[in-house]
């Protein structure tokens, strides 16, 4: 059900042939049943339907299941089959499902219920920012849930732009665009590289904000980085954006408290004066990498990345 969104995917967006079959065309009308039904449905009635399908995952071992323990046994340090990381997992797929009850609900809700479920922490840092006349280039993971969090910051003042994978079929990625544009958040295509990138940049020289998860890196041109203990690669957009455009490069993790998301803007990323740009690149998305491995460690199981993260040492 994930979509990949942010910068990795402008740099691995390589478009192939595309042959539409049934499958696409039964996931595109279970999305369209799920957001016609899911903003009517009664609160529990809505939570235990999404429970019961994460339910089904966790028995199953199906969509990206396996892998979301894989991953989970890094990011606490244990093996895969120890009970801490059986316990993660297993609060992981529910808040996963939690994430696409909210998603699909989103259209139902109020002004005031997003702003009521919805916590800031520093938010002040984007404002000072964009006073001073700068853009913003908010980086975040795939945490808790990002919809929610950009429709909250949308109606704290600050409208953004992000870049989103261009799903098939068609009429699903365009459905996609209506939902997050009626939240008043701009979406990029990702297969249109050029476009995107001029627009971000535009964008933030502006003075505006801009939002990439920044995670999860599938393009061949990342940054190397140590992220959870172990090497991958990050997406150089947000730190190559930040120093070509002058933004402040601020990192921003979510989570679950309860019935609340709450999303805290840490400090800024500051360029290094000295070195190439490579060189500089690198060191502010290490940088970001620390920031997200403890906010992942601090709460792994609103972490909802079920595909590889990291190189299989098998495969070395």
């Amino acid at each position: 059900m994930a979509e990949r969104d942010g910068w990795s995917a402008i740099k691995d967006s390589r478009a192939g042939s595309y042959h539409p079959g049934v499958e696409d065309d039964l996931t595109s009308r279970l999305y369209d049943v799920a957001w016609r039904v899911t903003p009517r449905l009664p609160g529990p009635i809505a939570a235990l339907v999404f429970d019961s399908v994460a339910a089904g995952m966790r028995w199953s071992g199906a969509g990206g299941v396996r892998q979301l323990r894989v991953n989970l046994a890094q990011v606490l340090g244990q093996a895969a089959d120890s009970p801490a990381v059986t316990a993660a997992a297993a609060r992981g797929v529910h808040s996963y499902l939690r994430y696409w009850r909210e998603f699909f609900g989103l259209a139902g809700w109020s002004r005031d219920r997003i702003r009521d479920a919805v916590v800031f922490e520093s938010l002040d840092r984007v404002a000072a920012a964009r006073d001073a006349g700068r853009g913003v280039m908010l980086a975040l993971p795939h945490s808790g849930n990002w919809d929610l969090a950009g429709a909250a910051l949308v109606l704290s003042g600050h409208r953004f732009t992000t870049v989103a994978e261009r799903l098939r079929p068609e009429r699903l990625y365009q459905r996609f665009v209506s939902h997050r544009a009626a939240l008043g958040i701009e979406v990029l295509p990702a297969d249109e590289t050029r476009r995107a990138v001029t627009t971000l940049t535009r964008r933030l020289r502006a003075g505006e904000v801009v939002c990439l998860v920044a995670d999860r890196d599938t393009s061949a041109a990342g940054i190397g980085v140590r992220f959870c203990g172990a090497p991958t690669t990050f997406p150089a957009g947000p730190a190559q954006l930040a120093l070509r455009t002058g933004a402040a490069l601020l990192p921003a993790s979510l989570w679950y408290d309860g019935p609340r998301l709450r999303i805290r803007i840490h400090p800024e990323i500051v360029p290094g004066q000295d070195g190439a740009t490579r060189a500089r690149v690198a060191a502010m998305t290490q940088k970001l990498a620390d920031v997200f491995t403890g906010a992942v460690r601090r709460h792994p199981h609103d972490w909802h990345v079920l595909q590889p993260v990291w190189p299989d040492p098998r495969r070395s």
